[in-house]
């Protein structure tokens, strides 16, 4: 998948373990892992805007592009 998180970098720089971050923005552990392991399929932008207000960031500094080297859509 060409999208990538970088949720686990974010978590490490604010020193937040995902149960913190999962409990300020009102999503499971489960699902937060869902997230930063990229297997998600989608995010709701309210979930987004939530990340980014409690670790302080902008939605680049958790997600990323990176192209296929086929340049097939996925």
């Amino acid at each position: 998948m060409p999208i990538i998180t970088n949720l686990d970098v974010m978590l490490a720089k604010r020193k937040m373990s995902s149960k913190e971050l999962a409990d300020r923005i009102g999503i499971t552990v489960a699902n937060l892992s869902i997230l930063k392991s990229g297997k998600a399929k989608a995010i709701r932008f309210s979930t987004l805007e939530a990340i980014c207000r409690e670790l302080d960031c902008k939605p680049a500094d958790i997600l990323d592009y990176i192209p296929c080297e086929d340049n097939s859509p996925n």
